[in-house]
């Protein structure tokens, strides 16, 4: 574990026990199936970075109240949701280390858990009382939907621009970052401005969250990512690194690359010819850069609050995001 990690778990130690506590407790399903299926992704693991971001956030606006990591669940259970209806889309085996929801039980099981998992997310959002709040909740679905759609339609599109890629993350990955931001300062009646500074706060984390991660997927292994490297590509997924190197690399290694990925029974050898070839054209440090430049204008975005306890550990997940190996 790295000192950095060290640092931001001693200091939100009791925060993520209170959400852990709090996402057992407002699971809430009518159904022992549901409770099963929910919790197999739920307690599998997980960061807990997006209910954390949006504690802090509260936290950071000056909020004293004691509702913080029940409303914080909403960002949780929406997330799980995304990953039981992915795993079902996507043909993934593994998730978290453990085999994906639909295999141990079926697929009409992890599509409605999935499902249920949306809408307690949305029912908790209505509890805060705040209608803007409750905005944020459907604009963050609503826009999640669209990227899972806009995903599955670019899927093994070799010809994927840079811009697609961008607007696939911004929807499927920031804006529940940029979402549990906003409504830790909406819960805290913060104004306008500090609402609009957390926000972008959230939304560059959450892009360079996302590239941070697609760099995983070519550089670690199923006992740390907890999905086999390589994942991401025999799903037809195209990542920034590749699509990068495509766009600078001479023929002969785009015919490489290119022959690799429309073969997704690749083996490992020609993953690790590939890994090289991304490399050596430049596309993984072209995403390092990208997501070092997003972690500086997430961290910019809090330079307004005071300095204080809970911005640095705003600052330190900031850095955490781009150089975690998980």
């Amino acid at each position: 574990m790295t000192d950095l990690k060290q640092k931001i778990l001693a200091a939100v130690g009791d925060d993520l026990k209170a959400i852990e506590q709090a996402l057992a407790e407002n699971l809430n399903p009518y159904f022992d199936l549901v409770s099963q299926v929910a919790g197999h992704i739920l307690f599998a693991g997980g960061k807990r970075l997006r209910p954390l971001l949006m504690v802090l956030g509260a936290r950071l606006c000056g909020y004293s109240g004691n509702h913080t990591a029940r409303f914080s669940t909403i960002f949780e259970y929406l997330h799980a949701a995304t990953l039981l209806h992915d795993d079902l889309i996507d043909g993934a085996d593994m998730r978290r280390g453990r085999q994906v929801a639909n295999q141990l039980w079926d697929n009409p099981t992890a599509v409605l858990t999935g499902d249920f998992l949306l809408a307690r997310g949305l029912s908790i959002a209505a509890d805060t009382g705040l209608c803007e709040v409750i905005q944020t909740i459907a604009r963050i679905t609503e826009n999640m939907s669209q990227g899972e759609i806009r995903q599955l339609e670019k899927k093994g599109d070799i010809t994927l621009s840079e811009d697609d890629y961008l607007d696939v993350i911004r929807c499927k990955t920031a804006v529940l970052f940029q979402g549990a931001c906003r409504t830790g300062a909406l819960v805290a009646g913060a104004n306008p401005a500090t609402i609009q500074a957390l926000t972008d706060y959230g939304y560059h984390l959450g892009l360079a969250f996302q590239m941070a991660d697609d760099l995983l997927d070519y550089t670690q292994d199923i006992s740390s990512l907890g999905k086999h490297a390589g994942a991401d590509l025999r799903e037809g997924k195209l990542t920034l690194p590749l699509i990068h190197a495509l766009s600078r690399a001479p023929e002969t290694d785009c015919q490489a690359m290119v022959a690799i990925v429309e073969n997704r029974n690749f083996t490992g050898a020609e993953f690790a010819d590939l890994v090289e070839m991304l490399k050596r054209n430049g596309g993984i440090a072209y995403t390092e850069a990208q997501a070092a430049a997003h972690i500086h204008k997430a961290k910019t975005a809090l330079l307004p609050f005071e300095d204080s306890p809970t911005r640095e550990t705003l600052m330190d997940i900031a850095d955490y995001a781009r150089v975690r190996k998980t």
